[in-house]
C-alpha cells in the first residue's frame, strides 16, 4: 500500500521547493529590472548633463565673441574670468546643478614652443622652462626630456634628453610622441615624471599650437617669474599688483622690456586666443566633467572649439 503520509510529505515538499525557486527567480528578475532601470537613468542623466555642459559651452563662446569685440586686450579683470556660479539644472524629477570657470591657456607656457619652426630646439623657451620647474621646486631635467618628446628625431639632446632606447626599456615599454602635442597631459609619462610633481607642473603650463605668446596680464605667478632669470618673488609680486584692476595700464612692452632679455619680449603679449572650459554639472547621483579648448578668432571673428574631453584635460 502507499504510505499516504508520506506522499503528502513528498508533495509538500516539493510545493515547498517550487515556491522557494519561483521566489528566487523572481527576485533576481525584479533584482534584474531594478538595475536595467537604474542603468537607463544613469544613461538618460549623463545624456542630459552632457548636452548642460554643451550648452554651457555655446554660452561662453558668446561672452568669448563678445569680450574680443569690446575689448583690445585680455586680463583677470574681464567678464571670462569670473568663475561660473552653480546654476540650477531646469529638471522637473531630479535636482540638478552646472557650474564651472574659464582658464586662459595664453596665460602658461606652451611646451609645444619648445620646438621651433625649423624643428630645433628653442633655446630661449627651453630656459625659461627650465626656470618654471626650479620655482616650482621640480626637477629642471623635465624640459629637456620635454623637447626630446614632441621633436621629431630619434637622438637624444645632452644633458637631460631622453629617447625610445630609454622608454623600450621601461614596464610597461613605450615610444617617445615624437610631434606637437595635442594634450598636455603626454607629459605624465616622460621619464622620472609622478603625479605629484604633473599635478604641481599642470596649472602653468599648456599644449597649443606652435607659436603662441604669453598673456603677461593673465600669466600664473610662476610663468611670469619664469621669464627671466633675474626676476624675483618680490618683483612678481608687484608685477601682479601693478596687473590687479584691468592687466598692465601701459604698454606691457614698456613694462617688461627692463625685466626681461629681447627674446623673451618678442614672445610677450596682452591678448588671448585659447581658453579652455570647465564645466561640472551634477544631474541626481550622476556627475559630468567637461573640458572644453576654444579658440578665439582675432578682431571679433568666431570662437570655435577645437578639443572636447570627459574626465580629464
Amino acid at each position: 500500500m502507499i504510505d499516504v503520509r508520506r506522499s503528502r510529505g513528498v508533495a509538500l515538499i516539493t510545493a515547498m521547493l517550487i515556491t522557494a525557486i519561483t521566489g528566487s527567480l523572481a527576485a533576481a528578475l525584479a533584482w534584474d529590472s531594478a538595475l536595467d532601470v537604474r542603468r537607463t537613468m544613469v544613461l538618460l542623466f549623463h545624456e542630459q548633463g552632457m548636452q548642460v555642459a554643451m550648452g554651457a559651452e555655446t554660452w561662453i563662446r558668446n561672452i568669448l565673441r563678445d569680450d574680443g569685440i569690446d575689448s583690445e586686450t585680455d586680463h583677470l579683470g574681464e567678464l571670462w574670468a569670473s568663475e561660473l556660479p552653480g546654476l540650477p539644472v531646469d529638471n522637473n524629477s531630479v535636482q540638478g546643478a552646472v557650474a564651472g570657470k574659464i582658464e586662459d591657456l595664453n596665460g602658461r607656457l606652451n611646451v609645444n614652443n619648445l620646438v621651433d619652426d625649423n624643428g630645433d630646439i628653442d633655446q630661449t623657451v627651453l630656459e625659461q622652462f627650465q626656470r618654471l620647474l626650479v620655482i616650482l621646486d621640480l626637477d629642471p631635467r623635465f624640459a629637456g626630456l620635454a623637447y626630446d618628446w614632441i621633436d621629431a628625431d630619434d637622438n637624444a639632446s645632452f644633458p637631460d634628453g631622453a629617447e625610445d632606447s630609454i622608454y623600450t626599456g621601461l614596464t610597461p615599454p613605450y615610444r617617445t610622441y615624437n610631434r606637437s602635442l595635442v594634450n598636455v597631459t603626454e607629459l605624465a609619462a616622460l621619464e622620472g615624471m609622478d603625479k605629484a610633481s604633473f599635478d604641481i607642473l599642470l596649472p602653468h603650463i599648456t599644449a597649443l599650437p606652435r607659436g603662441t605668446t604669453i598673456n603677461v596680464n593673465t600669466a600664473t605667478p610662476a610663468v611670469l617669474q619664469s621669464l627671466d632669470a633675474n626676476l624675483d618673488a618680490t618683483t612678481v609680486e608687484s608685477l601682479l599688483s601693478l596687473r590687479e584692476e584691468g592687466g598692465f595700464p601701459d604698454d606691457f612692452a614698456q613694462t617688461f622690456s627692463t625685466l626681461v632679455q629681447p627674446e623673451m619680449l618678442a614672445k610677450l603679449g596682452d591678448t588671448s586666443n585659447f581658453f579652455q572650459l570647465k564645466a561640472v554639472v551634477q544631474i541626481d547621483t550622476v556627475r559630468v566633467t567637461y573640458y572644453s579648448v576654444m579658440l578665439r578668432s582675432p578682431n571679433g571673428g568666431p570662437v570655435t572649439t577645437i578639443l572636447r574631453s570627459l574626465g580629464t584635460i
